[in-house]
């Protein structure tokens, strides 16, 4: 193109721009050299000179800046609009770069994963345009929420832009969700299907900004802001806004930001080249004062929504509830490339009532499989798998620690024993929802923290009645309030806990007596002081747990069966969670230690899952006094949730 138009220059022109030629000085870079320039007589071997001396982009700059001089702008205006295309296509070899392919937490130097293989479709509800979340409740703190049967209409990642049910097509889209949900994974499939030109072909570029990357930034133009998506930051960012085309802009994590966008009106910019804060910036292109026909995808945890309500107009929310049964199989089909291991893996998970409720988080589904991945490679099969649901737990944990990797360890570590305290304290009232007076009562206004752990939406009554505030899962919270019961306490948690005693005996009598819905707490204990969750926690976490409560936990069960059994009759053992606890410990020496006063089992009706048939095989290889096993009207099978086992006599 460049040759193009030398040629069509007249002999006078043609020597003036080589005289303005000889004039440029390129910044950090080689000028042509006087002789090799009169050599150039030619258009032919004056653009052969220039793409010696100057990159293939220097040169055609050089050129558009010289054709403007000479007021030659048809010509100025051709090389740029040639500059745009060939821009356009190396970005979108930028976009297939680094999107397309992406790196896992755990993986090896140089392990890239492809995104086609491994994505798998969320749940996503899609809500009444301009609701704030308030009007929703807390969702995700109930078992299996993605598998809600009537409820709001659902997307895909494909159809994030789709018209509603009143033909109106989106023009800003809220993708909310809670950490671990997917909401990166979704913003990644939105850049593969547009690259890829099977979605989102109506818009000519997709600009995606990492708000993680763009938080310290003092100051910046729109066109700033475009060109810092762009390999090496050279782009015709002017030339592409000027043109109005149609741009979807994507912020990905906007609650990193940590600011309030509210600007006085006055200050909104309506230049895509001004230079304005990077709030004010922001708020322009939420407000449609500059860029009006531009399109915003912002993915956010719920505790940044209260803002984005204050200045977005028009927009529609969309929160990702995690997989559903179905996703759920296929993910583990995605992860594990081989048909054999993921069925293995599968039924794992599934067995394990508490464990396929958390695989409704995709970062729990990725958990458990990288774990079980670990475990199939040292067996052929994960019949005697020793990793429980407490262990995995402690590395979903670890992940969310990994997340402020930057922070001061002994801070969120004071920030998790208030956790725990708030969530135990819940546990015991029945509660699940905890409002801003919960939250300030138990130390926990800590924005830098708090979004990790619990999802923060506003109230039903309002914006002015402050947020409301769940965990993520209810087995999550369960997990948490475990927790409490054996975190080693500092001098300033011993005071900040005696709003609730912190002893375990209080735990296990209430459970025994009546509170049978603490049964995923007691286990949860009886997990975390296993010696290996005591040193994965404090290698891994920072934690400390303390291992005191073992004692109580085998009086416990050394006792709980005695006055269950007939004075006449050996002592046996009648209650399958027994065997649930003692799997979840997983040490030899203390299951042997808790069944050494037991010669029976005496079980009767029970619908054994494979997970109880885990438990129990793993209590009766340790059980050197076993007499007698009694199973009266037990069943055996694989159990889906929600269905009927398929059954046969013991």
């Amino acid at each position: 193109v460049l040759l193009q138009a030398l040629q069509g220059l007249t002999p006078k022109d043609f020597q003036e721009f080589k005289t303005k030629l000889s004039e440029v000085r390129m910044e950090r870079g080689w000028n042509i050299p006087e002789d090799s320039l009169a050599k150039a007589t030619h258009p032919c071997t004056l653009a052969s000179c220039m793409g010696k001396n100057y990159s293939k982009d220097a040169a055609m700059d050089v050129a558009i800046g010289l054709f403007e001089e000479m007021n030659m702008r048809d010509l100025a205006e051709k090389l740029l609009d040639e500059k745009v295309k060939e821009y356009e296509r190396k970005y979108r070899e930028h976009v297939a770069r680094e999107f397309l392919r992406y790196k896992e937490v755990n993986a090896r130097l140089g392990e890239n994963l492809c995104l086609s293989s491994r994505y798998t479709d969320l749940t996503i509800a899609r809500k009444p345009r301009s609701q704030h979340g308030g009007e929703h409740g807390a969702a995700g703190t109930g078992r299996g929420c993605a598998d809600a049967g009537d409820g709001p209409a659902t997307v895909t990642a494909q159809t994030l832009f789709k018209p509603d049910k009143d033909g109106q097509t989106p023009q800003v889209v809220v993708l909310v969700g809670a950490p671990g949900m997917g909401k990166t994974m979704t913003v990644r499939k939105v850049m593969a299907e547009w690259v890829e030109g099977t979605f989102y072909a109506q818009f000519d570029y997709v600009f995606c900004l990492d708000c993680r990357d763009i938080a310290f930034t003092k100051k910046a133009s729109v066109a700033d802001l475009v060109s810092a998506c762009c390999p090496h930051g050279q782009m015709p960012a002017g030339k592409i806004l000027d043109e109005q085309k149609k741009i979807l802009f994507i912020f990905d994590g906007f609650e990193a930001l940590g600011f309030s966008l509210v600007q006085p009106e006055d200050e909104l910019s309506s230049d895509p080249r001004e230079v304005k804060t990077l709030q004010t910036t922001l708020m322009s292109l939420m407000k449609n004062t500059v860029l009006p026909k531009s399109s915003l995808l912002i993915t956010t945890r719920p505790t940044a929504l209260q803002s984005l309500a204050r200045c977005l107009e028009g927009e529609y929310y969309m929160e990702i509830l995690g997989f559903s049964a179905a996703m759920r199989e296929e993910y583990f089909h995605r992860y594990f490339e081989n048909d054999g291991k993921a069925d293995a893996a599968f039924r794992f998970a599934r067995g394990n009532e508490i464990l396929y409720s958390l695989c409704v988080i995709p970062v729990m589904s990725w958990t458990i499989c990288t774990i079980l991945k670990q475990e199939l490679s040292k067996k052929k099969n994960l019949v005697e798998c020793s990793k429980a649901t407490t262990q995995m737990s402690l590395f979903y944990l670890s992940w969310l620690m990994q997340c402020r990797g930057r922070d001061n360890p002994q801070d969120l570590q004071r920030f998790l024993r208030k956790l725990c305290l708030l969530a135990a304290d819940g546990i015991w009232k029945h509660k699940v929802l905890f409002e801003e007076k919960d939250i300030k009562a138990h130390g926990l206004e800590q924005p830098e923290f708090l979004p990790l752990f619990l999802n923060e939406k506003l109230s039903r009554k309002g914006v002015d009645c402050g947020n409301i505030y769940s965990f993520t899962h209810l087995h999550l919270q369960e997990f948490f309030a475990a927790m409490f019961y054996v975190l080693e306490d500092d001098e300033e948690a011993v005071s900040e806990s005696r709003a609730l005693a912190k002893d375990v005996t209080v735990l296990l009598e209430s459970y025994s007596k009546s509170r049978k819905d603490l049964n995923l707490m007691v286990r949860f204990v009886f997990g975390l002081v296993s010696q290996k969750s005591i040193d994965y926690a404090d290698k891994m976490i920072g934690c400390r747990i303390s291992p005191r409560a073992r004692e109580d936990l085998l009086r416990w069960l050394q006792g709980r069966h005695r006055g269950t059994s007939h004075p006449s009759q050996a002592p046996k053992v009648s209650q399958l969670d027994t065997f649930h606890f003692l799997f979840e410990m997983n040490e030899q020496s203390f299951a042997q230690s808790a069944l050494a006063g037991f010669t029976d089992i005496d079980l009767q009706d029970i619908k054994l899952t494979s997970y109880d048939q885990m438990a129990l095989s793993f209590c009766l290889r340790q059980w050197t006094g076993l007499g007698c096993v009694t199973l009266r009207g037990c069943s055996f099978g694989q159990r889906d949730p929600g269905e009927e086992p398929a059954t046969s006599e013991p």
